[in-house]
């Protein structure tokens, strides 16, 4: 049976989901910024992270409390290169583009810069902060730690979030170099979209308690929640196809998301406390780089843009059509949705459409 799918225009999307933050009691100089962000990720073919969890990820949270819908952002230390910024249980994608800017700010007066956030919300895709670096020449990095469902290698007990890094530099082509991507095989958004239209989860990305592999996505769902299930790291199990290195990267995201800043980790993430819900404290860091405190930007891009092109232009494997770098693929997705639209499968519009409802939002064609 084919998949019914909805194609709806991203700026139409965009303004659905800013009214219903504003609805769910945020701001709508703050809403905008949330679209903003979740439409990004649908614009780039990141499904996991766009209007897929607006309602499960952020509105839902707002009701039940755990999320502030009111974003209030404190810096307690600062350096002319460095802040440590306290969101105070705000609106991850509200702190984290405060946050990078910041760290902008003072790249721009000192080459570089960097900041570190506690108490704040999922932020969406990373990458989108580290791309707002590239747009002002710069070169973007940013992580996060998350909620814990990644076991460290040899473990059975999920104890990281996915933890991604994520970088993005310049270059002459039409397209940044754009890396971002979870230290783990996979991620919990992902498995949702999946469950959404009922496919399997691919062998090998998630693991149960007795060291069997998992792929029914909807089970994956809840037994990630209860801990009867966890992701291995990037590079699976054990040791033999190097699954302690992506342990090893989740490790360093965890510590420059939760040390620098004094923030929580690992499982005192979970947003449970005494059987009951509570904020989850995420944490993140963000870092831009002047690049012509190092070298002429048109000279960087250059050579940036010959490295990829080289890549690309590589032996291909037999069968294989062609090569791709970090950030071509998200590009012409772009170019494609530019036209068609936001693909939207019949689950997620019943539940746009009922959220809509309970939340009195109209005038959508897509909602009749």
């Amino acid at each position: 049976m084919t998949e019914k799918i909805t194609w709806i225009p991203a700026d139409i999307l965009e303004r659905f989901m800013q009214e219903v933050f504003i609805k769910s009691g945020v701001s709508a100089a703050d809403a905008k910024i949330c679209a903003e962000i979740l439409i990004a990720a649908d614009k780039r073919g990141i499904d996991s992270h766009g209007v897929n969890r607006l309602k499960p990820r952020y509105i839902d949270n707002i009701k039940t409390g755990r999320l502030n819908p009111v974003t209030k952002i404190s810096v307690v230390r600062e350096s002319p290169t460095t802040a440590v910024i306290d969101g105070n249980n705000g609106i991850g994608f509200v702190v984290s583009k405060s946050a990078m800017q910041m760290a902008i700010d003072k790249a721009k007066k000192y080459g570089m810069g960097m900041t570190a956030v506690r108490n704040s919300n999922h932020y969406g895709i990373a990458g989108y902060y580290s791309l707002m670096a590239v747009e002002e020449g710069m070169i973007g990095i940013n992580g996060t730690n998350a909620t814990p469902s990644v076991a460290p290698t040899f473990g059975i007990e999920g104890m990281f979030g996915t933890n991604p890094l994520t970088f993005a530099l310049p270059t002459d082509e039409e397209f940044p170099f754009f890396l971002d991507c979870a230290t783990s095989t996979a991620q919990r958004g992902k498995i949702e979209v999946y469950a959404r239209i009922n496919k399997k989860t691919p062998g090998g990305w998630v693991m149960d308690t007795n060291g069997n592999p998992k792929t029914n996505s909807t089970e994956i769902l809840k037994e990630l929640i209860n801990g009867d299930a966890f992701f291995l790291p990037l590079g699976g199990s054990g040791e033999e196809t190097s699954g302690y290195k992506g342990y090893g990267y989740a490790t360093v995201v965890e510590i420059l998301c939760a040390a620098l800043q004094g923030g929580i980790f690992l499982r005192t993430l979970e947003g449970m406390q005494d059987g009951k819900k509570v904020p989850y404290r995420i944490g993140h860091f963000f870092m831009a780089i002047d690049i012509n405190a190092f070298t002429e930007i048109e000279q960087f891009k250059k050579t940036t843009g010959d490295i990829l092109r080289q890549l690309r232009a590589s032996k291909k494997m037999p069968g294989a059509e062609r090569i791709y770098t970090a950030g071509e693929k998200e590009y012409l997705v772009m170019q494609e949705r530019k036209d068609k639209g936001i693909p939207v499968n019949d689950d997620l519009l019943n539940e746009l459409k009922q959220m809509a409802k309970d939340l009195y939002v109209s005038g959508y064609d897509f909602l009749i």
